[in-house]
């Protein structure tokens, strides 16, 4: 996310209501559960679960974890 849609980018406070896409032409949104909900704003479209009535967030980000081939034995400064 840039600076600029940090600052004036749409916030998504106000919602449609869940709808359900029927047939094989989904949007992205739609094909992650098949319900969704567009921001009444900006229209764009999040997928929403009907079971939990919540939006789905975008996918879980994962941390990369970098390993060290070879052991650090010190870090402090030798005078």
């Amino acid at each position: 996310m840039s600076l600029v849609d940090l600052f004036f980018g749409c916030w998504h406070k106000n919602y449609s209501f869940p709808r359900t896409a029927k047939g094989a032409r989904r949007s992205g949104a739609a094909a992650q559960t098949g319900t969704y909900v567009v921001c009444l704003d900006c229209g764009k479209e999040f997928a929403y679960d009907w079971q939990e009535m919540k939006i789905l967030t975008s996918a879980p980000k994962t941390s990369t974890v970098t390993t060290i081939s070879e052991p650090v034995t010190s870090l402090a400064k030798t005078a």
